[in-house]
């Protein structure tokens, strides 16, 4: 009788260190409007922060990607890329985005199939577009370096030619 109470105990124990655990994971997820103020709603998988991650040498905005992904089956989703891509941009509000504008001036010339689209009121996002030119994923770039624009790019765009 003494080992059926140990090992029930033993059980319980299990039971709620596992509960304990996924209630601690659950803690490391943001919330959507969350993960949108910090620029991941286009980034919904977890291969797509791990892609980042190749090109993107910042830990903490990986971690951040991390915090707002969702678990996917097939790792080759991490390898999707674009024809191009619209980056949309408020022109009254570039100037709070000097990263931006700096890739805008200094390096968008680099990606032929990347347009510039001003519309009033738009938060910095990039729109990637596929093979037709439709709209296949958003993702906003508010607190994003020039550099990881870039990185992103040069990994996500087919044929880039830079310079």
């Amino acid at each position: 009788m003494n080992s059926q109470i140990r090992s029930r105990r033993c059980i319980l124990m299990l039971f709620l260190m596992a509960a304990a655990l996924s209630v601690a994971s659950s803690r490391d997820q943001l919330s959507t409007r969350e993960c949108e103020a910090l620029g991941f709603t286009g980034l919904a998988l977890c291969s797509d922060c791990n892609t980042f991650a190749e090109y993107v040498k910042d830990q903490e905005l990986v971690s951040d990607c991390l915090k707002c992904c969702t678990e996917d089956s097939d790792d080759e989703t991490s390898k999707v890329t674009y024809t191009g891509a619209v980056l949309e941009v408020c022109m009254r509000k570039l100037v709070f985005y000097p990263e931006i504008v700096g890739f805008i001036e200094e390096e968008k010339d680099q990606f032929p199939s990347v347009k510039v689209k001003y519309v009033f009121n738009s938060p910095p996002k990039l729109i990637m577009l596929d093979e037709d030119g439709q709209e296949k994923d958003t993702i906003r770039i508010d607190n994003w370096k020039r550099e990881h624009i870039l990185q992103f790019l040069q990994g996500k765009l087919k044929d880039v030619s830079v310079q």
